[in-house]
């Protein structure tokens, strides 16, 4: 029984199964279609109905396994067209499909890069393959980001919250944040710009299903770049709210290109009738946002994108309607049904009848058909229900946009009116302070005027005091009238009146000291009337003649009396004018006080002005001289580059150059580098001059090329190690001054760049140049000049010793020798003390001749760095002078003391006056090198030198002739030798010369080896030597059996340095 209940639950869950795979199997097929009528090879753009389905089922089965799964057996190697429309595909159903799709299309990341890579590098008829190419990369770049960033879906819908949570609070993050939202947009306008470029723009095109195939997918395009325009707004106004406007300079620059560029891709596709019927395109601002002002963000408008009805779009494609659900396949034959079951056998009806079980399942197919189809429609109308929603809330949020721009334009007019309010109020309180200063200004007048009455009120009382003056005057007239009745009356009234008098005059000098001078001289003359009137007493006791000379006395008076009551009117006069020019100076000190206050402020205005004017021209004269050193910078690059290729240059082999002229470059490099940091720093601490730095700069270019350069050629000479040694530094210095100057191109790195490394490479190029310098030269350039003055020094006192020395030596032997001995001596010293004045004459006018070729050719250098240029002729200078100061003292202080005291040989004589002669050779010939043909010091140094020549041969004559004196030269006396004993003399005669021969030929090959020697030592190289010096096979010397007496070998040819002459052997036979 058990077994029996559980049958109707077993066959419920079989049925339930075999519906369920009917209905996978549907969708399959359902997708598969739907797939396969989307990516064709026919050049027709996508529809929207087939897109949407293929949508749909990867929210239905929450992922996009079943679109790949048909997708990787596309041909989209073989078709372009289909590689296409694959891309625009899995664009959408990246953007529009489950969430989890993003994370199965990353497994097929690599497939998707290998077909861009595919197509780009192949060519189609139809220009598919490089926008596949393109499209391709557009994809990565999309599934790259999104991974990274999950929190932003690919749709990128999201609010300015969220993308404020993904960025973060670290700068770092918001700064690489903003580089990739930059590579995400750079990658969406390469797609569009491709596709525009390859369509012609006319109304046609976009008509045609060809160019409609290929503009299809810029649908997606602008949808994207609407978000990403807007979060780059975003993101970059909260980089400049943190870091420095310098720093973000290339952030702004590259903005601006994609802004540009946007714009140009927006205008054109708002053209086209293809874009008007399926996309409603923003239009952007007519100048990008401005960064560096906070405030602009507020005037930022997010673009909206609006979609219309898919509804509507449908119903303009024109495509045959297809079967929502195929159910013809489902349907079970009649025959087949009871044949597998073995309980319907056992338990069900008969075969021959028809089983009701039958009817409920086909009545609950088709009801199960028409609630699909309710549900599809009811889908339908969903989706067009959450468009129409979305473009309401786009809309609304475009109204909330300009209502926020609308708010913030309110915010900014406050502000402003609330600064007009603040200044309106300073103005207020500077036009009350000077309604306060008015009024002290009124109170000063106030007080001037009651000065002014007070002044007055003086004069008005002087006057008074005048006038009772002049009553007095009057009565002391009448007084003295009466003086010839009494002589008392007369003193009363003198001292009544000098009282008087003397407290006018201090009255008038306490109250009215302009009156001062006025009032002593009335004085002085009052004084002097009261002397006359004394004088008038004394006459009048003695005679009636003083009384007519007093009456004339008081007439004067009166006359006095009437100037003095003019000058006070005329003064009283100048006073009143001297009032009305106050007067009129105070009214024209108040109006040229308001002009000065007016005309202050106008000053103050132009003043601001001018101060504004002159920091914006100051930024400008910034910006034009970094751009001048961003423009040094690169010609210096371009210098170095190019000497960078000059050596791997096939036509570079050949050059050499030698290591003096290297290392004069290497130390002008060295000291252009130093300037380089001295100009680097200088404008480091100000940024504001950069004409030392760029001067600098071009001389660092330039003498570092020419470094590299000379470098290179003088590696062509160098031995091996030497030469890769030299190489490798050359190009280091060259990768060194190259990152030297790309730090200098960024203002970010410009504080830290630093040429210490390049300074380093130049020092070592200098060590291998100084290494390759000839071993003889141990003395630098900079000291050359002081050891040719030094050594001409020290040649002259040489000479000056050996003079004294020789008349020491003369002195001495006619001391102690007598007879031929002493005349030997003489002879050979007199002709000693010549040579040593004509060599003391020859050295100078040889330091003439080296001075007029030094002030002739040193132009505007100094004397050392013309020593220091010519430094070979000035080595072979001071070698000629080393070698005529040796040679003179070598004769005074070898040979010939020697000679003279009869310890030496006659041959070390004759020797020294040949190398001296040879050393006068070597001192003219390195002076003629430099010397001009037409030179009179010239011809006086040869001159010179051939007196010494002369001098030396007398001293050679001399001394040969004092050898033939003092030498015993006996006759050889052969008469008592036998026959026998002659030949026996002849053969030991005849051994003797041979043995002499191989000691003369011994002695030569010693001397060329000590040529040799000397000429390595000295820095001549041996090729040269063997040349010069003529060691090659020497001639071998046979005695003739007919006569013991050797022929004479070929004598060596005299070498260029300081030469040692060679003396002929001497044949006499005893």
């Amino acid at each position: 029984m058990n077994s029996i209940r559980q049958v109707p639950s077993r066959v419920k869950s079989k049925r339930t199964v075999t519906i369920l795979g009917a209905e996978r199997e549907h969708f399959e097929k359902q997708q598969l279609s739907s797939i396969s009528k989307a990516i064709n090879s026919t050049e027709t753009p996508l529809k929207e109905k087939h897109a949407r389905r293929i949508i749909l089922g990867t929210h239905r089965e929450k992922g996009a396994y079943t679109f790949w799964s048909y997708a990787v057996g596309l041909p989209l190697p073989s078709s372009a067209i289909i590689s296409w429309k694959f891309c625009h595909v899995l664009h959408k159903i990246m953007r529009d499909g489950h969430p989890n799709t993003l994370q199965d299309c990353m497994r097929h990341y690599s497939s998707i890069a290998e077909t861009g890579l595919l197509w780009s590098n192949t060519r189609d008829r139809h220009g598919y393959g490089q926008l596949v190419s393109l499209y391709s990369k557009l994809l990565c770049t999309k599934m790259e980001f999104h991974t990274k960033h999950s929190e932003i879906p690919a749709s990128l819908e999201v609010t300015d919250e969220v993308l404020e949570r993904t960025a973060g609070t670290d700068i770092n993050n918001v700064f690489q944040l903003t580089v990739e939202v930059f590579d995400y947009m750079d990658a969406e306008l390469r797609l569009a710009e491709a596709v525009l470029r390859q369509l012609n723009m006319s109304i046609a095109i976009s008509t045609l299903t060809s160019g409609q195939c290929k503009l299809a997918p810029l649908i997606q395009v602008i949808q994207d770049c609407s978000h990403l325009y807007h979060y780059t707004v975003k993101l970059l106004f909260k980089l400049h709210a943190c870091l420095p406007a310098d720093t973000l300079q290339g952030h702004r620059e590259r903005f601006h290109e994609q802004f540009h560029s946007l714009k140009t891709f927006l205008n054109k596709a708002r053209d086209m009738l293809y874009f008007k019927r399926l996309i409603q395109i923003p239009r952007l601002p007519d100048s990008p946002p401005n960064f560096l002002r906070a405030s602009a963000l507020a005037e930022h408008v997010k673009p909206m994108v609006v979609i219309p009805d898919e509804e509507e779009l449908e119903e303009q494609e024109e495509d045959e309607p297809e079967t929502l659900i195929d159910v013809s396949e489902a349907q079970p034959s009649m025959a087949s049904l009871p044949q597998g079951d073995i309980f319907d056998q056992a338990f069900g009806p008969p075969s021959n009848e028809f089983d009701d079980r039958d009817l409920q399942i086909q009545h609950l197919k088709r009801e199960i058909e028409l609630l699909k189809a309710e549900l599809e429609k009811i889908k339908g109308e969903a989706q067009r229900y959450i468009t129409q929603l979305k473009s309401q809330i786009n809309s609304l949020e475009t109204e909330l946009e300009e209502q926020r721009v609308q708010k913030q334009r309110t915010l900014v007019e406050n502000e402003q009116l609330r600064m007009e309010l603040e200044a309106l109020r300073r103005r207020n309180t500077e036009h009350e302070s000077m309604q306060t200063s008015f009024v002290e200004a009124d109170k000063r007048s106030q007080a001037t005027e009651l000065r002014y009455n007070k002044l007055k009120e003086k004069h008005a009382e002087l006057v008074a005091n005048h006038a009772e003056l002049l009553r007095k005057s009057a009565d002391t007239v009448k007084m003295l009238s009466a003086t010839q009745q009494t002589q008392e009356e007369i003193e009363r009234t003198k001292q009544q009146l000098a009282f008087e008098v003397e407290r006018v005059r201090q009255d008038s000098d306490m109250k009215f000291e302009e009156q001062r001078f006025d009032m002593d001289k009335l004085r002085r003359e009052l004084e002097e009337k009261n002397a006359e009137i004394q004088k008038v007493k004394s006459l009048l006791q003695t005679s009636e003649k003083a009384g007519g000379q007093l009456n004339s006395s008081l007439a004067a008076l009166k006359a006095e009396k009437d100037s003095l009551m003019h000058s006070i009117s005329k003064k009283d006069a100048d006073l009143s004018s001297l009032m009305k020019e106050a007067q009129l100076k105070e009214y024209s000190l108040q109006q040229e006080r308001d002009r000065t206050i007016k005309e202050l402020g106008e000053l103050q205005g132009k003043l601001k002005e001018k101060l504004s004017h002159e920091e914006q021209l100051q930024q400008k004269l910034l910006d034009e001289q970094f751009a001048l050193l961003q423009a040094t910078v690169t010609e210096a690059e371009n210098i170095i580059q190019d000497a960078v290729a000059t050596l791997d240059d096939p036509l570079h082999i050949s050059s050499s150059s030698s290591p003096d002229y290297l290392i004069s470059r290497a130390e002008a490099t060295l000291n252009s580098i130093d300037k380089l940091q001295v100009g680097h720093s200088e404008y480091v601490k100000k940024m504001r001059d950069a004409g030392n730095l760029v001067r600098a700069l071009t001389k660092f270019s330039h003498l570092t090329a020419d470094t590299i350069i000379s470098g290179s050629a003088t590696a062509h000479m160098a031995h091996t190690d030497n030469a890769d040694r030299l190489t490798e530094h050359c190009k280091t210095c060259a990768t060194q001054s190259l990152q030297y100057l790309k730090n200098l191109k960024s203002k970010a790195s410009l504080k830290g760049a630093d040429p210490t490394s390049i300074q380093a490479a130049v020092q070592k190029i200098l060590r291998i140049g100084q290494d390759l310098r000839p071993k003889g030269i141990d003395v630098g350039k900079e000291e050359l000049g002081d050891v040719v003055d030094k050594e001409m020094a020290a040649t002259s006192a040489a000479i000056e010793e050996a003079v004294r020395r020789i008349d020491e030596m003369m002195s001495q032997t006619r001391k102690d020798t007598t007879g031929v001995k002493l005349e030997v001596n003489e002879r050979i010293l007199n002709s000693c003390t010549d040579l040593m004045k004509a060599i003391r004459l020859l050295v100078l006018a040889s330091t003439d001749l080296q001075k007029e070729i030094v002030e002739s050719g040193r132009g505007a250098a100094s004397v050392r760095e013309f020593y220091a240029r010519n430094s070979r002729w000035t080595e072979g200078l001071i070698s000629a002078s080393k070698a005529v100061g040796w040679g003179a003292t070598q004769m005074v202080y070898d040979s010939a003391d020697k000679v003279v005291l009869h310890t030496g040989k006659y041959e070390e004589l004759i020797v020294c006056s040949h190398e001296i002669a040879a050393s006068t050779a070597q001192l003219v010939a390195a002076s003629k090198v430099k010397a001009d043909r037409g030179s009179k010091k010239l011809g006086v140094l040869q001159h010179a030198s051939r007196h010494v020549n002369e001098m030396a041969a007398n001293v050679v004559a001399s001394t040969k002739t004092g050898q033939g004196q003092i030498e015993d030269k006996g006759t050889m006396d052969f008469s008592g030798m036998s026959l026998i004993k002659l030949k026996k003399e002849e053969m030991e005669s005849q051994v003797k010369v041979l043995e002499l021969e191989s000691m003369l030929e011994n002695e030569r090959l010693h001397l060329g080896e000590l040529r040799k020697k000397h000429y390595e030592i000295a820095g001549v190289p041996l090729e040269e030597l063997a040349q010069d010096n003529g060691l090659r096979a020497s001639p071998h010397v046979t005695a003739a059996p007919s006569s013991p007496k050797p022929s004479k070998p070929t004598l060596m040819k005299k070498p260029a340095l300081a030469q040692k002459p060679n003396i002929p052997p001497k044949s006499t036979l005893r």
